[in-house]
């Protein structure tokens, strides 16, 4: 019996082990069947296959391969390569800076002019670098992603717009530092290009997703998204919400979240001190109400000041003034602003004599990086004069900014509609070179457009749009606006003649629609910026104008210049556009959508 036990255990222990190493072998078998080399392989081909696909739209189709193939994805699904090629590009910006620092910034010290527009070069690449994560943060389902892909198409377009500023900076400095900076942010840029050419082809990656354009169910879908019944999102408080139903000429019958006064009747005496009450993380509407005065002060409303609203009591009543300016204080023009957000340490010291964006970022006056702003009813000058050259009274790179009822002054470059979506209503700007200028995705409707007075020699030009890549979404808008000339400016319009508008970037993009255009414009309509540069791929447009100055008989005849049919004006509209009807409705700022 013992004998037989003890052959029974080991058959059944010799059993219970070699049934442990079949369910080994098996499982081994199915891990190794798993990540076989020609899973593997199977894997990288379909990855490969998808990352072709989605570069296939893009102008730099090596980069965009490498980089996502670099990047090691994990799904071969459109979006997500999308996704991971905002996250390439910011590391790429990333690297850049740090190269930058390294190999560009030791030489840019020895130089006050180079010191400062690297300093400003560095602040601009995080500004891109800021953009390109709002397209990170956003959803990515396909059930959605009509609703945002007009979001990312102008952060995309705000990405690149920066980059390109920082470019700009180092255009006229007398050394080689642009070159350097070029190319060591070559890469950076291709990327960033690549980006938007593959969202701009979204509906052709995503076949099946349905993707019919920023109208109908889409526009719907977010005026319920954001609206209640009185046009206002939910999201503003009682108190904010009334002063926002105000309508007219003043602050409204209720008492803003801050007032500013310079007799001392408000909480603050300075309009700075007032946004240094913003709270942090702000997510509602603050409102400054302005009192009556000339507040003689460089106005800086932040990217950290979101959903800040100026009400003043007037334009020629609630009035930021200043003059700095290019050709007399040397300040780059990125800084002129009489409302601006970046005051570098040099600025008494810069010395550029050519224009340059530098120059536009430091002369500035007033400057908006806050998202969600807006101003009502406020005057904004830079009073530097004809001979200060670049001196911008209002930079805007805020995204959803709405002005109504402002007036703003100025000579060269007076607005500078960086970046973003902007919308003005009802307001005055006058100037004389290039006075309505940048790379946002604009619209002025029922402006008026005054021409002054230039410097002795000089021509006036109402626009010069600055977009540098064909797939941006921007572009410069104007719509049932006025253009005419200031008294003083009047006689000397056949000597010093003006234009609709100059070609800054390659792509630019100006559209005069419903316009009344006064005798000031010159017959030939638009000037050269310089050559035959951007002749045949800006995109210029006259769509029933009125006024002596609008007939088109003896208009240029260049190859960007379109004749539109009235589908075509469609596409300019607030509507359209802007995608107004989503947000402008809510800020009770007086709105056309269509034609």
């Amino acid at each position: 019996m013992g004998s037989d036990g003890d052959k029974k255990k080991k058959f059944i222990i010799a059993g219970s082990v070699s049934g442990f190493l079949v369910i080994m072998v098996v499982s081994v078998a199915v891990v190794t069947s798993k990540h076989s080399p020609k899973a593997d392989e199977n894997h990288i081909k379909k990855t490969s296959k998808a990352v072709q696909a989605v570069c296939a739209p893009t102008d730099f189709k090596d980069t965009c391969v490498n980089s996502l193939m670099g990047a090691s994805p994990n799904s071969a699904e459109p979006l997500d390569l999308i996704k991971l090629g905002f996250n390439v590009t910011i590391k790429s910006i990333n690297e850049s800076l740090k190269k930058a620092s390294g190999d560009v910034k030791a030489k840019a010290d020895k130089n006050p002019e180079a010191k400062g527009a690297f300093e400003l070069c560095e602040k601009l690449m995080i500004d891109a670098i800021d953009d390109l994560k709002k397209c990170m943060d956003h959803g990515f389902s396909v059930d959605r992603i009509e609703v945002f892909v007009e979001d990312l198409r102008v952060w995309l377009s705000g990405s690149i717009a920066f980059q390109q500023t920082c470019m700009d900076s180092f255009g006229e400095i007398k050394s080689n530092l642009m070159q350097d900076m070029l190319k060591i942010f070559q890469t950076s840029r291709e990327l960033s290009s690549n980006s938007l050419a593959m969202v701009t082809s979204i509906s052709t990656l995503l076949p099946n997703s349905n993707i019919t354009g920023l109208t109908g169910a889409l526009a719907n879908y977010a005026r319920k998204l954001l609206s209640t019944e009185d046009g206002i999102p939910n999201w503003v408080g009682p108190e904010a919400r009334r002063l926002m139903a105000a309508q007219g000429g003043g602050p409204g019958p209720v008492k803003a979240n801050a007032v500013v006064a310079q007799d001392g009747s408000g909480q603050f005496k300075t309009i700075t001190d007032a946004l240094n009450a913003v709270p942090k993380g702000n997510t509602v509407p603050f409102v400054i109400h302005i009192k009556e005065g000339i507040y003689k002060e460089k106005v800086m409303v932040t990217k950290k000041m979101p959903y800040v609203t100026f009400i003043g009591d007037g334009p020629n009543k609630t009035v930021v003034t200043g003059s700095l300016n290019f050709g007399i204080g040397k300040v780059k023009t990125f800084l002129t602003a009489t409302i601006s957000e970046f005051q570098s340490p040099l600025l008494k010291t810069l010395k550029i004599h050519k224009r340059q964006i530098l120059n536009i970022t430091k002369f500035c006056f007033a400057a908006i990086e806050g998202d969600h702003f807006t101003a009502k009813n406020i005057g904004i000058e830079n009073t530097a004069g004809p001979e200060g050259g670049q001196a911008v009274a209002l930079r805007v790179s805020a995204d959803y900014a709405v002005f109504h009822s402002c007036q703003i002054d100025g000579h060269q470059d007076t607005l500078y509609v960086h970046s973003h979506r902007q919308f003005y209503r009802d307001c005055t700007v006058s100037g004389t070179v290039d006075f309505i200028f940048g790379d946002a995705k604009c619209i002025l409707q029922n402006c008026k457009i005054v021409v002054r007075k230039p410097n002795k020699g000089q021509s006036c030009m109402v626009t010069a749009q600055g977009r540098s890549n064909v797939r941006e979404s921007t572009g410069l808008v104007l719509h049932g606006c006025h253009i005419t000339g200031d008294p003083a400016y009047i006689p000397m319009k056949t000597v010093n003649k003006a234009y609709l508008g100059r070609p800054w970037k390659e792509f630019s993009r100006t559209i005069i629609m419903k316009t009344t255009i006064d005798d000031v414009i010159d017959p030939a309509g638009w000037l050269p910026w310089s050559g035959d540069f951007a002749l045949k791929t800006l995109y210029y447009a006259e769509h029933m104008n009125t006024g002596p100055g609008s007939n088109q008989a003896q208009r240029v005849k260049w190859p960007g210049i379109k004749k539109l049919t009235p589908q075509d004006a469609l596409l300019y509209t607030g509507d359209r556009f802007l995608r107004g009807d989503t947000w402008i409705p809510q800020t009770q700022v007086p709105y056309t959508a269509n034609i």
